[in-house]
Order: C-alpha cells, then structure tokens, then sequence
C-alpha cells in the first residue's frame, strides 16, 4: 500500500487537568473511507480539532501528502484543503441556507454581493445534497437539524477539500438524507480523498469504511487496515475493554395506572388531533423521520408549545402548562434534541449546568445559595453517570457531547420528575454509554416513572421501548406493542403512504 496522505505521528494533547491525547500514531489514505472509533471523551473530537487547528498539540507531529504541518486556525486548516464537518453545527442561524453554503467566499459584483450567483451555486450544492425542496434565501434556523447537518456537508463540499472529516453526520438526518449521505462519501472516495468518519452506529461502520481505528481513554488501540476479519463483537470490545454482550439489555416490568393521558391535542407541528396515554413504569417511544412531528407533539405536553386544542391530565388532573417552567414544577421534564443550543450554558461549569434548574432545593434559609450542596449533587451524578470531565468547575462546553447530554439527565434527576421526555437520548453517543442511559431510563421505569423516548434510530425504540408510536407529517398514524414492532413495519408506517 502507498504512504498515507494524511498521518499523526506521536500526537499528544494536554488540558488543565487531563491529557486528552497520548502519543496517537496512525495514517490514512487517499480514497479511503477511514473510520475512528471510541467512547464518548477517548479523543477522536480532540484529533479531529488537532487537524483543523482549533487545538494545538503538546507534542508530536502532522503529515499532510509528505509535509510537515502546523495549523494556528481553521481558516489555515482550510486553505491547505482540511475540511471538518462537526456534530455540533457551526451554522450561522440569521444568515440564509446560501450564504452560509458559500460564507468566506461570496460572489462579488462591483464590490457587492451577486445574489443572482449566489443562489445559483446555492442550488447546484443543494441538488447535489438531496435537499431541492429547500429556498437558497432560507434562514438557517428555520431549517430542521437534519436539514442544517445537511448544509454544513455542503459547505465542505464546495470548498474542494482533500481531507474532509465527518463527526456523527447521521445522527440528525432522516432516512433518504442518510442514503444521500453515503452517496456522497462513495463518489469522494472515488475522486481519491481521504475521509475520515467518526460514528457509534456500528452498521455504518462495516456497510461504508475500508479502514478503522480504535481510540480509548485518549490513547490509539489499533488500526484495521481492512474490516473483512473484523466483527461487530471484537469491535466493541477494543472499544471500551470489555465485552458488551446486549447494548440495549431490555428489562421487562410491570406497568402500573395511567400516568398522562393526551387527549385530542393540537397545535404546532401537529396535523389533526393526537390522543394516547402514558403508564407508571412504562418506556414509550416515538418513531418517524426528521419532520413527523415527534418533538413538536412533546414539546405541546411540556409546555414549550402552547397547545391550540385539547389538553393533557397528569396524575389525574387537567393541566395545560404555558411554560417550561411549570411543566417542571408539575414533574414533567425534557430533554432536548438540540443539546448545544437548547440543553446547556456551554460558557456555564458542569455545577452550574446540572444544578441550575434544582437549585431551589440546595438554598440557605430558602434565600442563599449553597455552593457545597450543589457541589455534592455534582459529584454524586458525576460519580452515578460516569461524567468523564476534569472536574465540576470545569466549562461544559468542553466535554464530548455525550457527556453533555450525562449532564442534562443529572439536571432532571435532581428534580422531581415523574415523566421524562428523551429526544434523541443516544444521538453521538458512544456503545458503552448508550448502555448506561438505556440502565438508567429502565431504573427510573422500575421506579414508577413515565420515560418517552424520540428516536429516529429503529433499532434503539425496537429494542428499549414497551410500545411505539409512529408518526408521519404530524399525525400519529399507528401505536405499536414491543412484541409486534419490526423495523419493517415501523419504517413502513413511517414512510410516506
């Protein structure tokens, strides 16, 4: 085989308090579809920052096509042909989906933008992604997440890279987005670029890469030039250093009475009125593509949305909450999708971010503040979860993003909840943590709690969930026990008829 295009030689990177990277040694290939795996926090973020300049290393070296480089920004990064795609969008929400398609290299017509050019290119990158139904002039925000995703591949792509990352891409995008996706990531492999992918959908992996390597706790495993004598179980185990036999490890429980009955609600997102109930102990799912009006449904019963119509009784008694914040009170929590911009402070610690709603219950003489209090709730969900972080204090924009979603469920389990909303739990969240948060959605049924689950992923509501409810362009069109919900039957109800 020749040289590698691109190759970390010896790369370390230190953080106040935590070596995130020890001496990473490995290369990849020119039209090869290279895949780096690792639980949340093992450095493949960090590698991929070191790449395009956003972290600098504490010591070793990069290689790109036999030179030595060191890049001081992104924008440097880019210039020598290194483009990264992040789970985490880096879209500007006010601008539109043109302008943040072709952001540092508009056209220009007598010093001003040609807006003609503009949206011209606009929609050749757009044809070219799948996304034709989608207006060049588009606000960015007005856009679902999987359509963002979407655009921040574009933007990549029309840079020309030799070297393009993909973090997580298909953790946000609906069925026929992840087919364009694949697509796309065949026809750079055969225009001779090296591409690398980071994912935890280990399907992904053995259908789409030709090469692997495997990161733990900051250090290289091994790299697999060649999947074909590599399985799914050895895989996993590089991974975490032991055997998982059953991700999921469904508990089967009783359920008890009727906790939330939905009646008749609109509003929103939602197409004609939707009714269903919720039981003590029981782990409901929500299944559809990007845009059925899964999370617009919880979002009318957690008060986020105002509903239009019809109404929600919890507990027995009719409530129509008009904030969040009474939801909360009520014992109704959500968490978000959209854990970057809807879920945490990032310039906030991991203290703040998991105490800020409960902070109430820690309080001097109900007025002061007790900062040892929250400090040891901290700990403990730190310790209960396994939050890999350096510390409580530390920002908790710097953590993977599966440890920022740990931090969002110590939030609500230091309140008192009886229904826990979960949107996309797992999204770029590693095998071995998916595991944890599946315990822990199992011990809180187990407890008597209501936990509905939003999920794009088939196998994650197959698996975990009592009963799913499918939805298609904002009406649930069918309710389905565990027993009988095949993938092929979820997607079937899920497609358009």
């Amino acid at each position: 085989m020749s040289e590698p295009y691109l190759r970390f030689d010896n790369i370390s990177v230190e953080f106040p308090g935590v070596r995130a990277l020890d001496g990473v040694s490995f290369g990849a290939h020119a039209g090869q579809v290279h895949a780096l795996m690792g639980e949340n926090g093992a450095g493949k973020s960090t590698l991929l920052k070191v790449l395009s300049g956003v972290n600098q290393v504490t010591e070793g070296t990069l290689w790109i096509d036999g030179e030595q480089h060191v890049f001081a920004n992104e924008r440097e990064a880019l210039r020598h042909g290194i483009a990264i795609i992040y789970q985490e969008l880096t879209l500007s929400p006010n601008m539109t989906v043109a302008e943040n398609l072709m952001l540092g290299q508009l056209p220009k017509k007598r010093g001003l933008v040609d807006r003609s050019l503009l949206d011209a290119s606009a929609r050749r990158i757009l044809k070219e992604l799948g996304e034709e139904n989608i207006h060049p002039r588009t606000k960015v925000r007005d856009l679902s997440i999987g359509q963002q995703q979407m655009i921040e591949i574009g933007r990549a792509l029309l840079r020309d890279a030799r070297v393009i990352a993909f973090d997580e891409p298909t953790s946000s995008l609906s069925v026929q987005e992840t087919r364009q996706l694949k697509r796309i990531i065949q026809r750079l492999r055969d225009e001779g670029r090296v591409v690398l992918y980071v994912t935890h959908r280990m399907e992904e992996v053995f259908e789409m890469c030709d090469a692997v390597t495997v990161f733990r706790d900051g250090q290289h495993i091994r790299t697999h030039e060649g999947l074909g004598a590599l399985n799914h179980d050895a895989l996993v185990s590089e991974m975490v250093g032991r055997d998982i036999e059953d991700v999921y490890g469904f508990r089967p429980r009783d359920l008890g009475d009727v906790l939330v009955d939905i009646n008749a609600i609109e509003g929103k997102g939602i197409n004609s009125p939707v009714s269903f109930d919720l039981r003590r102990g029981e782990v409901f799912g929500l299944f559809g593509l990007v845009g059925a009006g899964r999370s617009e449904l919880m979002r009318l019963v957690c008060g986020v949305e105002a509903p239009s119509a019809g109404g929600v009784r919890f507990g027995g008694e009719a409530r129509r909450f008009t904030h969040p914040s009474e939801a909360i009170r009520a014992g109704i929590a959500m968490c978000p999708e959209d854990r970057k911009s809807q879920g945490i402070f990032p310039i906030a610690s991991v203290t703040d971010n998991l105490n800020i709603s409960c902070r109430r219950f820690f309080k001097r003489w109900g007025i002061f503040r007790n900062s040892k209090r929250e400090l040891a709730n901290t700990e403990e969900y730190i310790r209960r979860l396994s939050i890999k972080t350096p510390g409580p204090r530390t920002r908790i924009s710097t953590l993977s993003g599966g440890n920022q979603q740990k931090v969002i469920l110590g939030r609500w389990l230091s309140e008192k909840i009886e229904l826990f909303v979960m949107d996309e739990p797992t999204r770029g969240i590693d095998v071995g943590a998916r595991r944890d948060i599946y315990t822990l959605l199992y011990d809180l049924a187990e407890k008597g709690k209501s936990v509905v689950v939003i999920s794009s992923d088939l196998a994650e509501v197959s698996s975990i969930c009592d009963r799913i409810g499918v939805m298609r362009d904002g009406d649930l069109v069918d309710i389905v026990p565990r027993d009988e919900a095949t993938p092929e039957r979820l997607l079937g109800l899920a497609l358009p008829a």
